[in-house]
């Protein structure tokens, strides 16, 4: 069975979103003691994506374009531009000059651009791009953070209660198992027992539980025994956060399927996508005994009465109150 590809890009863009104040103050503490963080902060996506196009660079997965407010208010505001870089590119350093430049020129501001690299080459460090002839000379430098860097530092981001900690153990704990897939699945399990186990309020551990199981993806069978063991552990400690965790699942394969549906631009690819995530559904609550409704409720073909069956497996307490559920109607 082959390796599932992890997607490194999508969860990193995400959490960035959820926890930029964190963020730059796990990574670059310097800029952060700069900013005033009593001031809203702006994310600029859709700006940045026109100042892309208009780099006529080709399509670029580009992470953050955030306007933030300086402490002393001199400069009223400046632009902080993020890139997240997950493998060696040989005109990474050219790439994030070309965006710095063009980003000022649009707005005339002071734009900072910082860089995350989490590739698994310890010896590429971009941070420095230029040129020059005679006396004609351009000099671009950016601060950049190695995630490998931080292997030797495990103890201490055992300790660091920033939830960027948490982000970096997964992210090398993912690298580290690409073509070891029991071994990611037993570090998927420690690690979401170790959010539980330091006292993350639940929006939290939500949050960076789905940054792990989307970074740590494993093949159904080991996702399978994932699910149980991690159910088994909160049945064991009393944890109140299983439906929430359902709720992920769940929502996982609905959006896959409505994915698919768009792609498809048929009522079968949402169909076959809601039934999916019925199936996730089921054996996450019920066990794979449970599956034996399955080819009843696949003879269904509303949508909506099969959204409604998949919202309503996390509240069911039983087999019968699904059967109910559609029966009726």
């Amino acid at each position: 069975m082959n390796e599932p590809l992890t997607d490194y890009d999508s969860p990193w863009k995400d959490i960035v979103e959820t926890y930029f104040e964190e963020f730059i103050a796990f990574f670059f503490p310097q800029y952060h003691q700069q900013l005033d963080w009593s001031k809203p902060y702006e994310f600029l996506d859709k700006e940045l994506q026109q100042v892309v196009r208009d780099a006529n660079l080709g399509r670029r997965l580009v992470d953050k374009l955030v306007k933030v407010w300086h402490v002393n208010g001199e400069p009223a505001w400046i632009l902080i531009h993020i890139e997240v870089q997950n493998q060696q590119e040989s005109d990474f350093e050219e790439r994030i000059f070309i965006y710095n430049y063009r980003i000022f020129d649009r707005y005339r501001r002071t734009v900072v651009s910082l860089a995350v690299l989490g590739d698994n080459r310890p010896s590429w460090r971009p941070h420095k791009f230029g040129y020059k002839f005679i006396d004609s000379e351009v000099s671009f430098t950016f601060p950049t953070v190695k995630l490998l860097d931080y292997q030797t530092q495990w103890s201490n981001l055992e300790t660091n209660r920033n939830p960027f900690a948490t982000v970096v153990m997964a992210h090398l704990k993912a690298q580290q198992t690409t073509q070891d897939r029991n071994t990611r699945k037993t570090w998927k399990l420690i690690l979401i027992k170790w959010l539980y186990e330091q006292g993350y309020d639940r929006e939290d551990i939500i949050n960076l539980f789905k940054f792990i199981d989307w970074l740590m993806s494993l093949p159904p069978e080991l996702e399978q025994e994932f699910w149980q063991e991690l159910n088994q552990y909160e049945e064991e400690r009393k944890m109140p956060y299983i439906t929430s965790v359902e709720r992920i699942g769940i929502e996982k394969g609905r959006q896959e399927g409505r994915q698919e549906g768009r792609q498809e631009g048929r009522q079968e690819g949402m169909t076959q996508g809601l039934l999916l995530g019925i199936r996730l559904g089921l054996e996450l609550k019920f066990g794979s005994e449970s599956l034996e409704i399955l080819p009843e409720i696949s003879q269904i073909q509303e949508l909506e009465i099969l959204e409604a069956i998949l919202m309503a497996i996390p509240r069911a307490n039983s087999l019968d109150q699904i059967r109910q559920l559609y029966r009726s109607r």
